[in-house]
């Protein structure tokens, strides 16, 4: 077996193990996403580090609607250089200092129908403890993306002594093993083949194609982003006018953030 199918079947089983157990805290968020969305409420989806990826997989994103709001804070996930400027030293030290969530959360005005995703597959930093508890004291309902595996077994990091999964009304769990790598290398020291990107993005869309159901169902259609690489020129025009009604929906929606 080669390292590529190692870690092609070692995440697929990983996927498997998702379906099998996390369909009904799927259903549960997706109430509360559903909930929120027709009443007016916009759902925030906050992650550091890589896990700001799985915040762009829900908006803006083809086939995603109005009523996600993903939280990108440049500070701590713009980090490609790896080292000097824009490197990862400055995220991984902004991670660790307390109060700094309650000062980004102090920059929203946030309503009465708003809730909050928040993405950590260990689920123990200060930053993402406290975007959870702040989002909490506020009045938001919490839905966690975390590795319950790895967040169970590590130590907490903030003072509370509270992790992601001790804060979250929901969790869902993407299964990643502590670490998250699975694939070890006869050599290798440490492993590689991270996974949770794979189950983070199949978590975000199985939650985002259940609260679209869930909003039809109550008679609140979603307002979609639409995929407008159409050659056919109807379909395109069609593809355009959807976007400007996306744009106008999503500006709508933000509004009674900034007032």
């Amino acid at each position: 077996m080669s390292a590529a199918t190692d870690y092609y079947d070692k995440t697929t089983q990983l996927l498997g193990q998702l379906r099998a157990t996390q369909l009904p805290a799927i259903g549960r968020a997706a109430e509360i996403c559903a909930n929120s969305i027709a009443h007016g409420g916009l759902v925030f989806l906050f992650g550091a580090g890589h896990s700001r990826m799985m915040c762009e997989e829900m908006a803006p994103r083809q086939g995603c609607f109005v009523g996600f709001f993903s939280w990108a804070e440049q500070a701590v996930s713009q980090h490609c250089a790896t080292i000097g400027m824009n490197g990862l030293r400055g995220p991984l030290f902004l991670e660790k200092i307390e109060g700094y969530a309650d000062q980004l959360l102090s920059g929203f005005k946030f309503g009465p129908h708003d809730a909050f995703i928040v993405i950590s597959t260990s689920g123990i930093r200060p930053l993402i403890v406290e975007m959870a508890l702040g989002a909490k004291a506020r009045g938001l309902p919490v839905i966690g993306v975390v590795s319950v595996a790895h967040c169970s077994q590590s130590k907490a990091s903030h003072s509370s002594g509270k992790k992601l999964i001790d804060v979250a009304d929901v969790v869902l769990d993407n299964h990643c093993p502590p670490g998250d790598c699975v694939v070890e290398i006869p050599g290798l020291a440490w492993r590689t083949g991270p996974t949770s990107t794979v189950t983070g993005a199949m978590l975000i869309n199985m939650l985002r194609c259940e609260t679209a159901e869930r909003l039809l169902a109550r008679g609140h259609p979603p307002v979609m982003l639409p995929s407008h690489q159409f050659v056919e020129t109807t379909t395109a025009h069609a593809a355009e006018e959807q976007l400007e009604a996306y744009y106008e929906g999503y500006r709508r929606s933000v509004a009674h953030l900034y007032q």
